[in-house]
């Protein structure tokens, strides 16, 4: 039969696919009312799969929270990635309101350097750094037990190494790349929460930087971001 009908009108009308189920879903995510936030992290999959997981957990819309993952290892081109994106979300009219520089101090050379950049980026109010000492896993160590053991490398071992060292015995299921982080440490948040904060003044007590972490810092501003 023939592909087209006649209306009414007696001119040729052309049928019309019904839109299916699957295209509907695929539709881009809508921007909610609350800011719009960027969030560049050192690791490829540990800190990101981490982030997203959280964004999950609280249902943040993806069109509101963008976590990159792909700017490299190293702090100074973790905040050259972050300036560089937001300065395109500015050129198009659409600046992130909130930047997060994710990374770590561990044996990175340029620490300090990378720090002072997002002390004096522009907009001052709008980068932030989340840095920690000596690595991202102190955060999940702090899930489990109150410590500010400084941590040093010694021998063919890191900083970060003595770190997860230390985070084996309570998470032994951890590997960099899990998927599995965020479901094995959600119900011990609160504790991770107030540890961090209590050994980050504890530190500032005894002029060192090691250990500490920022990353709770991000965590409460994803918590509350809807309010």
């Amino acid at each position: 039969c023939s592909a087209h009908f006649f209306g009414r009108s007696g001119n040729r009308m052309s049928r019309r696919k019904p839109r299916s189920r699957k295209t509907i879903t695929r539709a881009a995510p809508s921007r909610e009312p609350y800011k719009k936030v960027l969030i560049v992290c050192e690791g490829e999959k540990t800190e990101p799969q981490y982030f997203e997981n959280l964004i999950d957990h609280w249902e943040l819309s993806s069109a509101n929270v963008l976590v990159v993952g792909d700017c490299g290892s190293d702090p100074i081109s973790i905040v050259k990635c972050a300036k560089k994106k937001f300065n395109q979300s500015k050129k198009i009219g659409d600046p992130f309101d909130n930047v997060f520089c994710v990374f770590d101090k561990d044996s990175h050379v340029n620490y300090k350097d990378a720090l002072a950049m997002v002390k004096n980026a522009s907009p001052t109010t709008t980068f932030e750094s989340i840095n920690s000492v000596p690595c991202f896993e102190y955060w999940l160590l702090l899930h489990f037990f109150y410590t500010t053991r400084p941590f040093v490398g010694s021998g063919n071992k890191s900083a970060g190494q003595e770190v997860l060292a230390e985070l084996k015995p309570y998470f032994p299921e951890y590997q960099k790349g899990s998927r599995e982080i965020y479901s094995q440490l959600i119900g011990r948040l609160t504790d991770a929460k107030t540890n961090a904060d209590k050994s980050r003044k504890a530190a500032a007590r005894d002029g060192t930087d090691n250990p500490s972490t920022r990353v709770d810092k991000l965590v409460n501003y994803l918590e509350n971001l809807k309010n």
